[in-house]
């Protein structure tokens, strides 16, 4: 059903097709070792013009232990666009390689540009402030293995949602299951954009609040979704300083919170979840990091039409 599509922002696939990709990649958990040569003589192309650690490993290893093979870069000096390189140019290249690519640029709309030069599915690996979309299915895989189901939740997030890619994806997603109700708890000079608030949040009528204390609500959610204020996206360091501590989740908090709330966070932190956070059971964030390697390896499957 997803073969030879791709994939650039949440919405591209339809509930129905996620939940398959759900299915499959909780049998992939379960078993492994009968999917370990799935993508056997397959290449996948890694295109990050920016850093990462968890989603290119991610990526990698999914493909390394489907069988596949990996090629690609990692920062944009270390391609051609050091040289003045298009994307488009770099992807009509990379598809005479690989079988399947995922980019991550700095630059919103990339990944777009990228699918439609490339000649095989592509992945959006994150574009600027934009979109995740994968780790968005990390964050649905996770929500839906922990509690149960991905409707009549309440979903709290908290810190830097003006730029941060992981949470306008993830809300995009969410908007389209029954019953979420979501708090966004934020400096004002880092609230959600507009364009959230009016063509998601108002324009699908999801029922949302705009909070700045975390303290106030952490006893209501279901979730606590918790992101880093980004320093490489603010172009002024004093705002950055300023606004680096504004929320600081802690044992003492914690205390306020449900005993079956989860607490998720895309990763990396800095200090705004303490480490002693860590070993409360509520804690699942290094869960998705997990999550994230199986979703990836269900996701490469089907844009490759492997059974």
């Amino acid at each position: 059903m997803l073969k030879g599509k791709n994939l650039i922002e949440p919405l591209d696939f339809t509930t129905e097709e996620l939940e398959k990709l759900f299915v499959l990649s909780n049998k992939i958990m379960d078993k492994p070792l009968d999917f370990s040569e799935c993508c056997k003589g397959d290449i996948l192309a890694t295109l990050f013009y920016e850093p990462s650690t968890r989603t290119r490993f991610s990526f990698e290893t999914a493909m390394l232990r489907l069988g596949g093979q990996v090629i690609g870069f990692s920062g944009e000096n270390a391609s051609s666009a050091a040289k003045g390189e298009s994307i488009a140019d770099t992807l009509k290249a990379i598809g005479c390689y690989a079988d399947i690519a995922v980019i991550r640029h700095p630059k919103e709309g990339s990944a777009l540009v990228a699918s439609k030069n490339a000649g095989i599915p592509v992945i959006n690996g994150g574009d600027g402030g934009h979109q995740h979309p994968t780790q968005t299915l990390t964050d649905l895989l996770t929500i839906k293995r922990e509690k149960g189901r991905l409707a009549n939740l309440r979903v709290g997030f908290c810190g830097d949602l003006l730029f941060g890619r992981t949470v306008h994806s993830l809300i995009r997603a969410l908007s389209r299951y029954e019953g979420i109700e979501f708090i966004l708890i934020s400096p004002e000079e880092l609230k959600v954009p507009e364009f959230v608030r009016n063509d998601i949040l108002r324009g699908k009528d999801c029922k949302y609040c705009e909070v700045t204390d975390m303290l106030d609500v952490l006893p209501q959610l279901d979730i606590l979704y918790m992101t880093r204020v980004q320093r490489e996206r603010f172009f002024n360091e004093e705002d950055y300083i300023r606004l680096k501590d504004s929320y600081i989740l802690d044992e003492e908090k914690m205390l306020l919170a449900p005993k079956d709330m989860i607490v998720m966070h895309p990763l990396p932190r800095v200090n705004e979840i303490s480490v002693e956070v860590d070993t409360d059971p509520r804690a699942k964030y290094f869960v998705q990091v997990k999550n994230g390697m199986y979703v990836r390896m269900a996701l490469i499957m089907s844009l490759l039409g492997k059974k």
